[in-house]
C-alpha cells in the first residue's frame, strides 16, 4: 500500500509540474507605451509569448501628435524605426533582438530611399525581412513595419 501512495504522489507531482510548464508556455504579455496607449487603439503595440516579442505595425507616426510625420518616405521610415526601437526600450530590449520585419510600402519604387534610413538601424548579421507593395495603407502611410523580437 505504501508503494502505491508513493507511485500516486510521484504522478500527481508530475502532472502538477507538467501543467505549470505549460502553463508557462502560453504565458502572454501586453505591452502599450502611455503615448501608445493614449491613442486608445484596438490593438496592443507588442505581446510577448514565451521568447518572442511580436510588434504590431508601425507608421511614421509621431504617437504625440497623433499624426504622419512630414518629408516623405524618408523621414516617414525613421519616424516608424524609431517607434519600433522605443516600444523595444520600453520592453528592455534593443534593435539586436530583432529577427524578422515585414514591410509594406505604399510605393514599390520607393524601396531603395526606404532601405538607405533601414540599414542605418542595424548591424550584420541583418534580420530577416519581406517587403512588399500595399495599397492603402492607416492614414495615408508611405509604409508600414511589423517586427518579431527574440529574447535570450
Amino acid at each position: 500500500m505504501k508503494t502505491l501512495t508513493v507511485i500516486l504522489i510521484s504522478l500527481l507531482t508530475i502532472v502538477n509540474l507538467s501543467c505549470t510548464q505549460n502553463k508557462k508556455k502560453h504565458y502572454r504579455e501586453y505591452y502599450n507605451s502611455p503615448s501608445q496607449a493614449a491613442m486608445n487603439l484596438p490593438f496592443s503595440e507588442a505581446v510577448r509569448v514565451g521568447n518572442l516579442v511580436f510588434l504590431a505595425g508601425q507608421l511614421g507616426m509621431d504617437t504625440k501628435k497623433g499624426k504622419l510625420v512630414e518629408g516623405g518616405i524618408k523621414a516617414e521610415t525613421k519616424q516608424a524605426m524609431n517607434n519600433i526601437k522605443n516600444t523595444l526600450k520600453g520592453m528592455n530590449l534593443a534593435m539586436s533582438d530583432i529577427v524578422k520585419c515585414t514591410v509594406m510600402l505604399a510605393d514599390i519604387k520607393e524601396w531603395q530611399a526606404f532601405n538607405e534610413v533601414y540599414v542605418t538601424y542595424f548591424s550584420k548579421p541583418f534580420p530577416a525581412r519581406s517587403a512588399f507593395a500595399a495599397k492603402g495603407l492607416g492614414f495615408n502611410g508611405r509604409l508600414e513595419i511589423e517586427c518579431i523580437a527574440a529574447i535570450n
